[in-house]
């Protein structure tokens, strides 16, 4: 994969956290930036298909929302469960 630096500004404090979190994974600082930048990327994604969706069917009932939210969870547990869970 090729990589590119870039330069971005953050608050000291969210600097000094995100070290300490990579430090603790064992991972770069610029790894768990990136892991978080692609996370944001693929929720805004989701959002983008749920809108879509709900555009030609009509909005998700209060119901459907709570299985796709216990789905989900389901699902992040089996993940985190698993062999996965320093892969996020």
């Amino acid at each position: 994969m090729a990589t590119k630096k870039v330069t971005i500004t953050l608050d000291e404090s969210l600097v000094d956290a995100l070290a300490s979190a990579a430090e603790e994974e064992g991972i770069p600082l610029s790894r768990l930036v990136a892991g978080a930048a692609e996370r944001e990327l693929r929720l805004r994604a989701g959002r983008a298909v749920v809108q879509e969706w709900q555009a030609q069917h009509g909005a998700l009932t209060p119901q459907e929302l709570a299985d796709a939210r216990a789905d989900m969870a389901a699902a992040d547990a089996e993940y985190l469960g698993g062999t996965g869970a320093s892969a996020a």
